[in-house]
């Protein structure tokens, strides 16, 4: 059983929805998976229509979701998108994502602790998308996130766990859970996460 926040997971695989053909083929996915926590892109959502073929069999299905801020080039931007998804989807879980440069969606340090810090003031269960820093994640943990998602290797990658050493680090010293998110290419790349002591992983291009 892993508790992140106010809400409890009998699965430690969690899903992204990008990269799908079609609606149906990704709710295949996430059902064979056993996933119960589901991260999408609020850019990817037509807020406008109430039959959005993303949004709606994800609510159908019963699984919690986590809006993410993929896009946001800056704290502000994220911020902003963060209140659009609680305005919209009613919920004040938040996948933190900030990366400036389009070509490499690596994460901003220095923006992501920034937001991190406003969102939580604000009242939103943050999970930041983050380096495998254990020095950053232990500052997100100290400013009340509610989870830390280092990357195992660039996201889309699929090349595993290239940064093993910072992970097992931050493990060690985290208090709350840590989920490995980007980089996962086979099940093995998330059985040694898991083996590693990691609360979870994220999954989607695998």
């Amino acid at each position: 059983m892993l508790r992140i926040a106010d809400k409890t997971f009998d699965s430690h695989l969690f899903t992204g929805t990008g990269k799908f053909a079609s609606s149906q083929l990704m709710m295949e996915a996430i059902r064979a998976s056993g996933s119960q926590l589901v991260t999408l892109a609020m850019k990817r959502v037509d807020l406008r229509q109430h039959n959005d073929a993303i949004l709606e069999p994800l609510i159908a299905a019963g699984v919690t979701l986590l809006p993410n801020t993929s896009g946001a080039k800056t704290a502000e931007e994220a911020i902003f998108a963060a209140h659009l998804a609680r305005e919209a989807l009613g919920t004040n879980w938040l996948k933190l994502e900030i990366h400036p440069d389009a070509r490499w969606l690596l994460p901003d340090p220095i923006e992501t602790l920034k937001a991190a810090e406003m969102l939580v003031q604000q009242g939103f269960v943050v999970l930041p998308y983050c380096g495998a820093d254990p020095v950053l994640c232990k500052r997100l943990e100290e400013v009340g996130c509610a989870a830390v998602m280092p990357l195992g290797a660039p996201i889309g990658s699929n090349q595993g766990l290239e940064t093993c050493a910072m992970l097992e680090i931050i493990i060690q010293q985290a208090t709350v859970p840590v989920v490995v998110d980007a980089g996962i290419g086979v099940p093995s790349h998330a059985a040694q996460a898991l083996e590693m002591g990691a609360d979870a992983v994220l999954v989607n291009t695998a």
